[in-house]
């Protein structure tokens, strides 16, 4: 409102500053992408050791699925569904492991914050300022553990997906089989 109701009109100020530094920008880009790389590499390599076994058994069946000339054989479909929840249980009991060290990275991040909290001088936004640049290397620690267990949690679920359709496909296989013995002239129009 504008007048005598005390309240103006709010400016027309920009949020942004009238020049951004684009090459500014493109450093801290370059930057982030880096140590992005860094974390990602870590995140992999973890989900690697505690996956690689549901990875190669996923690729291994997609290698059999890609192949559109040939479909799954009923003893490959077995196979699927008699392996994937062995790959299963071990990877989730692994992803249980990975979950343990994420417990234990948070907790010497956070101890180490704390002593350093503790011995820093200043204000509280000081204290908790040096805090944080002293656990710099500990939060991404943390954070690695913390998205790997994540991933692994994904794939497992892809596991268990892939596990749930396999065993639609042997159902409706079954059904099919069956009907074509009842009437052997309603599947593939014989």
């Amino acid at each position: 409102m504008n007048g005598g109701g005390g309240m103006t009109k709010k400016s027309s100020k920009q949020a942004l500053s009238g020049e951004i530094e684009v090459g500014k920008v493109r450093q801290l880009q370059k930057r982030i992408d880096s140590n992005s790389d860094i974390v990602d590499s870590i995140v992999n390599k973890l989900v690697s050791d505690y996956c690689q076994p549901l990875d190669d058994y996923m690729v291994f069946i997609k290698s059999l699925l890609d192949d559109t000339t040939n479909p799954p054989t009923d003893r490959e479909l077995d196979d699927f569904t008699l392996n994937l929840p062995v790959l299963l249980y071990f990877t989730g009991e692994a992803q249980e492991a990975l979950g343990v060290k994420e417990d234990v990275a948070r907790a010497v991040k956070q101890e180490l914050y704390n002593e350093v909290f503790d011995k820093a001088t200043g204000t509280i936004a000081d204290k908790t300022a040096s805090a944080e640049l002293a656990t710099q290397n500990e939060y991404i620690a943390h954070i690695a553990y913390q998205r790997a267990y994540k991933k692994i949690k994904l794939r497992m679920e892809a596991g268990y997906e892939t596990l749930q359709s396999i065993k639609k496909v042997i159902t409706r296989r079954g059904q099919e089989y069956e009907l074509a013995r009842i009437d052997p002239g309603r599947i593939g129009g014989k």
